[in-house]
C-alpha cells in the first residue's frame, strides 16, 4: 500500500491476495453484487450466458456456478438455474414457455401451489390451464390440443403419493411435440434419472426440484432448481430466470453444497424408515388405506416399479421418506386433530425431507376437483420419516392412536 493512503481507503484496496493453489473439502463461498472487472476489454467481452465469465452476482458466482454443475450432475441434465425456492423455479419454467393464448396442463395431484399459479397469476395473463387425471394416460392424450404447451408431470404425485405411468406420459408428450416438465422433488435425483427414464434416453425436457427437501436437508433452507439437457432451452429459461431477477445467496449455496455428499444416505435412510412404517401402518385398524409405492395395493406401484425398482443395488427400487394413511371414516375430524397433536416425534409442519419427522393433516376435498375413486373415504394424514430411530418413530405413531381413540 503507498503510504500517502489513508487507512480507511488501504483497507478498502489493500494490495494483497492469497496464494492460489488453496483447495479443501468444501468450495469457497463468494458472495457479490458488485464483480470486478481488471479492464475495459474484459467488461465488454464477457458474458453470463455460459458460465464463461463473471458480470454480476445476480448472473453466478463460482459458488453458485459450483451448485449448478452439481445438481445438473446430480439429475442426468447437462444445464441448471437456481431459483430462491422450488414454487420459484416451476413459476420461472412456466413464465419462461407460457404467453396469452397458450395451455397447460397439470396433473389433478400436483404441488398446490403450482396450480395455485396457474388459478391465479397465469389465468391473469390469458394463459388457461386444464387438469388431468395422473393415473389414466388416455385423459391426458385427450385434453393435449393445438394451444397446449407445457404438461407438468408428477411422480410421485403431491400428499396421494400415487405414481403414473412417467414412461407412457413422456412419450405422449414427445409424440405431440409438448414440451413437458417434472416435479422431481420426491425423487430427488435419485429414485430414477428423469432424463433417461426407459434406459434408452426417454425423457423429460425439464425436471424442477425443490432444493428446500432433501438436497438442502437442515429443513433451514429454500432453494429451487431447474435442469434441463437441450441448450436453446436452457438458454430460453435463462433469460426468463434473468429478467424475473432471480438468485440465491452464498450462504444457502453453501449449505445445500455441504449437504450434497450426505444426500444419498440422508434419502436411502428416510426411504428405509417409511416402508417399515407404511408397513404397520397397514397393519393398523384405524388406517383404511395407507399411500406409499413401494406398497403392492399402493395406487401406480407397477408404474413405481418399471422407473424406479432398479435404482437400488438390492433391486427393492428407491422412494422417498414419505407415506400417507387415510384415516378410517368413522373417526371425526376432531379425533385425527387428537391423534396428530398426540405425535411427539413426529412434528406437525410443512415441507419435508429435513432430519426431524413431519406429519401433516389434509383436507381432500379442498384440494382435489372430486375424491379420486382409487382412495378410500376418511382423513388423510401425510407422513415424512426423518432421521430419528425408526423404532422409535413407530412407538410414537402407537402411542398416538390411542388419541385418536378417545383415550388418554
Amino acid at each position: 500500500m503507498n503510504a500517502h493512503h489513508a487507512a480507511s481507503t488501504g483497507l478498502i484496496h489493500h494490495l494483497y491476495a492469497p496464494p492460489a493453489g488453496f483447495d479443501a473439502p468444501q468450495p469457497g463461498v463468494f458472495k457479490a453484487s458488485t464483480v470486478f472487472f481488471p479492464n475495459v476489454a474484459a467488461l465488454r467481452a464477457r458474458q453470463w450466458k455460459d458460465k464463461s465469465g463473471y458480470t454480476y452476482g445476480l448472473h453466478g458466482t463460482p459458488t453458485t456456478f459450483t451448485l449448478e454443475e452439481r445438481i445438473a450432475a446430480l439429475e442426468g441434465g447437462l444445464q441448471c438455474l437456481l431459483a430462491p425456492s422450488g414454487l420459484a423455479a416451476m413459476a420461472t419454467v412456466a413464465l419462461a414457455l407460457l404467453q396469452a393464448g397458450d395451455e397447460v396442463l397439470i396433473p389433478g395431484n400436483a404441488y398446490g401451489p403450482n396450480l395455485a399459479l396457474a388459478q391465479g397469476q397465469l389465468a391473469r395473463y390469458g394463459i388457461a390451464h386444464w387438469i388431468y387425471d395422473p393415473l389414466d394416460l388416455n385423459d391426458l392424450a385427450a385434453r393435449i390440443n393445438a394451444r397446449t404447451r407445457l404438461v407438468w408431470l408428477e411422480a410421485a404425485g403431491s400428499v396421494t403419493l400415487e405414481f403414473p405411468d412417467l414412461i407412457g406420459q413422456t412419450r405422449l408428450c414427445r409424440e405431440r411435440g409438448v414440451t413437458c416438465a417434472l416435479d422431481n422433488t420426491w425423487g430427488a435425483g435419485l429414485a430414477f434419472n428423469p432424463f433417461d427414464l426407459d434406459g434408452a434416453g426417454l425423457g423429460v425436457d425439464v425436471s424442477a426440484h425443490a432444493l428446500t427437501k432433501y438436497p438442502s436437508g437442515g429443513g433451514d433452507v429454500l432453494m429451487g432448481a431447474i435442469t434441463t439437457r437441450e441448450e436453446a432451452l436452457h438458454l430460453r429459461l435463462k433469460l426468463a430466470h434473468m429478467h424475473l431477477g432471480l438468485g440465491v445467496g452464498g450462504n444457502d449455496a453453501e449449505a445445500v453444497l455441504r449437504s450434497l455428499p450426505s444426500l444419498p444416505l440422508r434419502y436411502a435412510a428416510a426411504d428405509r424408515a417409511a416402508r417399515a412404517l407404511a408397513r404397520w401402518c397397514a397393519a393398523q385398524p384405524q388406517f383404511a388405506q395407507v399411500l406409499h409405492p413401494a406398497l403392492p395395493t399402493a395406487p401406480g406401484h407397477a408404474h413405481w416399479r418399471q422407473v424406479c425398482g432398479a435404482a437400488d443395488a438390492a433391486g427393492q427400487g428407491a422412494a422417498a421418506g414419505l407415506w400417507s394413511v387415510i384415516v378410517h371414516e368413522r373417526y371425526p375430524q376432531a379425533q385425527v386433530d387428537a391423534f396428530c397433536d398426540a405425535l411427539r416425534l413426529f412434528r406437525l409442519g410443512y415441507s419435508w425431507g429435513g432430519p426431524v419427522s413431519l406429519v401433516m393433516p389434509y383436507n381432500l376435498n379442498e384440494m382435489r376437483p372430486s375424491w379420486p375413486a382409487h382412495l378410500a373415504r376418511g382423513t388423510l394424514v401425510r407422513f415424512c420419516a426423518g432421521l430419528e430411530d425408526g423404532r422409535d418413530l413407530q412407538a410414537d405413531l402407537a402411542r398416538a392412536l390411542g388419541a385418536l381413540e378417545g383415550n388418554s
